[in-house]
């Protein structure tokens, strides 16, 4: 800090010259008095205060002492080396020199402080400096958006579209999953395998194919044979079985080349057994011919048919003896025993002997002659034959019930009908030495399907067979066609697309199953290549016909520009595009036709 200052001088003759004179110089100003003198130190805090700005005030660093080393002596005029206080406050001025030199005492001080403070005042006046040209470049320098905001807008264009020339199509689009199609768990009824139903051989693996006669898998040493149907095997088939799958079994025969009998005839009869006898040979395996008891059965109908055969064959013996007549030697008896009373009654005539005794033997033997003549009774005969063919006919019915017990049969754990063959094993549920219980299988479709939905509208324009296209993860392009289309319970419901692809090999079949991919599938196109613009350059004339407005000038002229009016007939619109053929005017492929201002 400054601290208070006294400016001294020689005392003259009152005083000594070593001895300091405080009493001001009447030359001297008091505020030159201040500020150009240094405080005599009276204490030791004095002392420091005379330590300012770097060096001490007065001091021969200080570089107004330094410039007055001499001074001239006010009352002598004599030049002196100054010392003691004249060294450090300088020799006092003249009046002369006071009163020609201007008052710089304040001038002087200030420049100690800003002498002290250099730094500080170059940092202040650097920032100040920086503060003026920040505001001298935001005032004169302008961002391009606020000099395109200031720039006055120019006049609107026309906005133009160019005609194009080309094929025009209408595609739908639709995402769809790729995977096997109709994917189920299949199971076995094995409720008819007498003991346990344990898996013993022929398990298929995944990826393997089913097909119509293929083997499943062997349960109890029995296989599991595919045919193809929707409605599940739920017990044994065989004659006298009536029902629609007994229909099924037969549409199945057929469709491997087997004849089952009728198909409209729900009943399994002898010609269907035969069939699933001839079922099991195409398979490599003897149909089943039913238990020990059915034969047993079967064996004793046969021995009661053959006892009731020769029952009936013994009282039709005994009837045909009964029937046949006089035997010749009985006729010749009977002629002879009426020839024998005849001669009788003649002798007693002629004795004059029992004529009517005679005549009563002669009637009697002519009685039996023409009974026998007559025919014998057989109706005891013939009711034993009645009886005989009753029981031979029983005999018969249990037969054949005993037979249909041994023919061919199909029980419903030796068969599998699958819908949509051949299908691909996806899993499998069960291995050799295994009970079978539940899902034995998986399995889908062995070709792959893509399955995907559209809106409604969308969905009304498409039709089974319509082909189109999606892109393998390698870019290759792939043929589609539609299978299916499933309408939506729900009149806002999308609707369920089917597609089989075509063509693909094993290792793009790999490359795309279990993904989603977008199918492109045209609606419609036009044949070969046609003129279209955009549907926003179609306007309406007087009676409705459609125009477009070409333009003849530069359409940056905005309405001044120079167009004309071309009629025109549409054709397919898709894409925001519609095909159009000039009617009146001309209008050709490049041409400028306005959409909008």
């Amino acid at each position: 800090m400054i601290g208070r200052r006294g400016r001294g001088k020689n005392e003259g003759n009152e005083g000594s010259a070593d001895q300091p004179d405080t009493t001001p110089d009447s030359g001297v100003t008091p505020d030159d008095a201040v500020t150009s003198a240094v405080d005599e130190p009276t204490s030791s805090s004095d002392a420091a205060e005379t330590e300012t700005f770097g060096y001490v005030a007065g001091s021969a660093a200080d570089p107004d002492v330094a410039a007055r080393t001499a001074v001239s002596d006010a009352s002598s005029g004599d030049t002196a080396t100054s010392d003691g206080f004249e060294t450090i406050l300088g020799a006092p001025l003249t009046e002369e020199e006071t009163a020609e030199k201007p008052d710089t005492s304040r001038v002087k001080g200030w420049k100690r402080v800003f002498r002290g403070n250099r730094m500080l005042w170059i940092t202040v006046v650097i920032a100040i400096l920086s503060l003026v040209a920040g505001l001298a470049v935001q005032r004169f320098i302008i961002s391009p958006a606020e000099a395109a905001a200031d720039k006055e807008p120019d006049a609107p264009g026309l906005v133009t579209a160019p005609v194009e020339f080309g094929e025009l199509s209408n595609d739908v689009t639709i995402r769809a999953d790729v995977a096997y199609a109709d994917a189920v768990d299949v199971s076995i009824d094995a409720s008819d395998v007498s003991g346990a139903a344990i898996v013993t051989g022929r398990v298929p693996a995944v990826g393997d194919t089913l097909d119509k006669l293929s083997v499943a898998m062997e349960v109890a040493g029995r296989p599991v044979i595919v045919l193809p149907g929707d409605l599940p095997s739920y017990r044994t088939l065989r004659i006298g079985v009536n029902g629609p799958d007994v229909v099924q079994l037969k549409q199945a025969l057929q469709a491997v080349g087997i004849d089952g009998g009728d198909p409209a005839d729900g009943t399994f009869t002898q010609q269907t057994a035969d069939g699933v006898a001839a079922l099991y040979t195409a398979a490599g395996y003897t149909a089943p011919t039913g238990d020990e008891a059915a034969n047993a059965a079967y064996k004793s109908a046969q021995e009661g048919v053959t006892a009731a055969e020769q029952g009936l064959a013994q009282a039709q013996a005994e009837l045909n003896k009964a029937g046949e007549g006089p035997t010749q030697v009985q006729i010749l008896q009977a002629n002879q025993k009426v020839h024998d009373a005849e001669v009788a009654l003649a002798e007693a005539r002629n004795a004059k002997g029992d004529v009517a005794n005679a005549q009563f033997l002669l009637d009697i033997a002519i009685a039996e002659r023409d009974e026998m003549w007559a025919g014998a009774n057989t109706d005891a005969q013939q009711g034993a034959v009645n009886a005989a063919q009753e029981q031979l006919n029983r005999a018969y019915a249990d037969l054949e019930i005993a037979r249909q017990g041994v023919q061919a049969s199909l029980p419903s754990s030796e068969v599998l009908f699958l819908t949509d063959l051949p299908r691909r094993v996806d899993d499998v549920k069960v291995k050799r030495g295994s009970k079978l219980e539940g899902a034995a299988l998986s399995v889908s479709g062995a070709t792959v399907r893509l399955n995907g939905s559209a809106a409604v509208a969308d969905a009304k324009l498409l039709t089974v067979g319509t082909a189109g296209t999606f892109a393998l993860p390698d870019g290759t392009q792939i043929n589609a066609k539609i299978s299916a289309i499933d309408q939506g319970k729900a009149d806002a419901q999308r609707w369920s697309i089917q597609l089989d692809p075509e063509g693909l090999t094993p290792e793009q079949l790999a490359s795309v199953q279990g993904t989603n991919v977008r199918v492109t599938i045209p609606v419609g196109a036009t044949e070969g290549e046609v003129l279209s613009v955009p549907l926003a350059a179609l306007t309406a004339g007087a009676g409705g016909e459609s125009r477009v407005e070409v333009v003849d000038g530069d359409p940056r002229e905005g309405t001044s520009a120079k167009t004309h009016l071309v009629e025109v007939k549409l054709g397919l619109s898709a894409g925001g595009f519609v095909e159009v053929t000039p009617t009146e005017g001309k209008l050709e492929e490049g041409d400028l036709v306005v959409i909008g201002e």
